[in-house]
């Protein structure tokens, strides 16, 4: 057996053993040793291997499986730009605290700088973004490859640190690539390496009753439940992303960015924030405001404080009740906001992205997961209503970009084994139908991709941009419509697509139960955003 064989193979013998049952891999020449590796382990039941063709899928795909199930997962690549392909997917994960474990193949390091085929500089090629770089060679002692490989894992699910997020391995394997035998066994799982429990966080008290608000951005649904109980014990408004996993319950309210927005927040002073709050400026400008007492609940180092203003940072709090009279004003005036909401949202012939974005949230079922993808779909589900028995619901909120969408959601219904509805932009879905090659071999998803088709961007249309004195050049360099038809691309990657351009035909199609991979595009209308959007904000 060559040493890289030998390498590849306790390579990832070990990331099973650190729990790892997930495996994403882009073919390549250079990763030859842990292609068979992973193949071989695959074969004998110890992992599930996920082949994609383009290494950015392969990037998000990992993303979205590592978001979903919480635990470690690597995608695998070959040497040369194929590393560089994970930069968006590694970011999104940083900012997000995500398990991505980035395995790179490598040529020797004695080759970097020769001008060898397909060699650079790929050991740290992600800078800050990674929990931990670990280095391994195929020339090493033999002991430093399980090892190196355990100390990656372990970081990237933040075991010690408290602080989840990407990690790389970057391997090094010389010549010969495969054993001259042509067969590679499957790995045998290392002796794991663990880290000792955590002590649980002693919340801290706060004294006093000012009149508080409970803001929850983008949160796993454990951090969604604490922010949900703390704001119900405490009689508090929990003004809850759709993401955030604590939109529910009797405190939850369905326009709280709106309200943050008029004449209440201007009485707010204290605000208790967990997850990560980007999807608002009401909510940025609250956090910014030097009269408001700011605590940040996390548990680990990197927390959100995008105001430079919070004043205390903890990992667990408890508050007093609020006073008499405080919650019931923010109800009153979330009922009021709400019909407001359905009167300028509602249907007026054409489909508006709202309206689509309060019918996805309402179908899935409690026990499925919905996946919102940025911009306007993640933006419009923020005014939707508030639901007793929501499901799970997952973005990518880190960077919140658009990129990557698709194999995100694809990664998150593969690790929950349930069915996962995407709800995206024509935009978003287009950058990223790549996700839809998926070889005949492969796990396939329970994957229902509803497509806001409103021809561009239409997001920017509410924003500064969409204003009048930019008409001349807002159509090419901000809506960019791109003229694809998302049925006929769809379809050109032998996935079943339709087009539905009513309400009532969308409600039927999201009636019917998740099956494989089916994309629902629907007409959407963004020529009224500009209006809506303002008579939301007048009122």
């Amino acid at each position: 057996m060559s040493d890289s064989v030998a390498c590849a193979r306790a390579v990832v013998g070990q990331l099973v053993a650190q729990g790892v049952t997930e495996l994403v891999l882009a073919p390549g020449s250079r990763s030859a040793p842990l292609a068979l590796a992973a193949e071989a382990a695959a074969r004998a039941g110890l992992l599930r291997l996920h082949v994609r063709v383009d290494e950015r899928v392969a990037g998000f795909l990992a993303l979205g499986l590592a978001k979903a199930s919480g635990r470690c997962v690597p995608v695998v690549t070959t040497s040369g730009t194929a590393v560089g392909n994970l930069l968006p997917a590694v970011m999104e994960a940083h900012h997000a605290g995500v398990p991505l474990l980035v395995v790179s193949a490598d040529r020797p390091a004695a080759l970097v700088g020769s001008g060898a085929n397909q060699t650079t500089d790929q050991a740290g090629l992600f800078g800050g973004f990674v929990r931990h770089l670990a280095r391994i060679s195929s020339a090493a002692p033999p002991p430093s490859w399980a090892a190196q490989a355990a100390r990656a894992a372990l970081a990237a699910e933040g075991a010690l640190s408290g602080n989840p997020g990407p990690a790389q391995a970057n391997i090094e394997l010389g010549l010969p690539l495969v054993p001259a035998e042509g067969v590679v066994a499957p790995p045998e799982p290392g002796r794991p390496v663990r880290a000792g429990a955590r002590p649980a966080p002693h919340p801290l008290d706060l004294a006093g009753a000012p009149r508080t608000v409970v803001v929850c951005g983008d949160a796993t649904p454990a951090t969604g439940a604490t922010a949900r109980r703390l704001a119900e014990a405490a009689g508090l408004p929990l003004v809850a992303e759709p993401s955030s996993n604590a939109r529910s319950g009797p405190n939850a309210l369905a326009c709280g960015r709106l309200l943050l927005a008029g004449p209440l927040a201007s009485r707010v002073e204290r605000v208790v924030v967990f997850g990560r709050p980007t999807l608002s400026r009401p909510v940025s400008a609250l956090l910014a405001r030097e009269e408001v007492e700011v605590v940040v609940v996390a548990g680990g180092p990197d927390y959100v404080d995008p105001g430079w203003r919070a004043g205390l940072v903890a990992a667990a709090v408890t508050l007093e009740p609020g006073e008499p009279g405080w919650l019931e004003e923010w109800r009153a005036a979330d009922t009021a906001a709400a019909a407001r909401v359905a009167a300028v949202t509602g249907p007026h012939g054409a489909l508006a992205g709202p309206e689509l974005a309060r019918l996805v949230v309402g179908a899935v079922p409690a026990g499925e997961a919905l996946f919102l993808a940025s911009s306007s779909p993640v933006r419009d589900a923020d005014l939707a209503p508030v639901r007793s028995d929501p499901p799970l619901v997952l973005a990518n909120r880190g960077l919140a970009g658009i990129d990557g969408t698709v194999s995100s959601a694809t990664g998150a219904a593969l690790a929950l084994g349930r069915p996962v509805t995407l709800l995206c932009g024509d935009l978003a879905f287009g950058h990223d139908a790549g996700a839809l090659a998926i070889g005949g071999s492969e796990p396939r998803p329970d994957l229902r991709v509803v497509v806001a088709d409103d021809r561009g961007g239409s997001i920017f249309a509410g924003l500064e941009y969409g204003q009048e004195r930019f008409a001349a050049a807002f159509e090419r360099v901000f809506a960019t419509p791109t003229g694809v038809d998302p049925v006929a691309l769809a379809a050109g990657y032998g996935v079943a697509a339709r087009r539905l351009s009513s309400t009532e035909a969308v409600r039927a199609a999201l009636a019917a139960p998740v099956r494989g991979i089916e994309v629902l595009v629907v007409d959407v209308d963004r020529s009224a955003r500009p209006g809506m959007d303002r008579r939301l904000q007048d009122d």
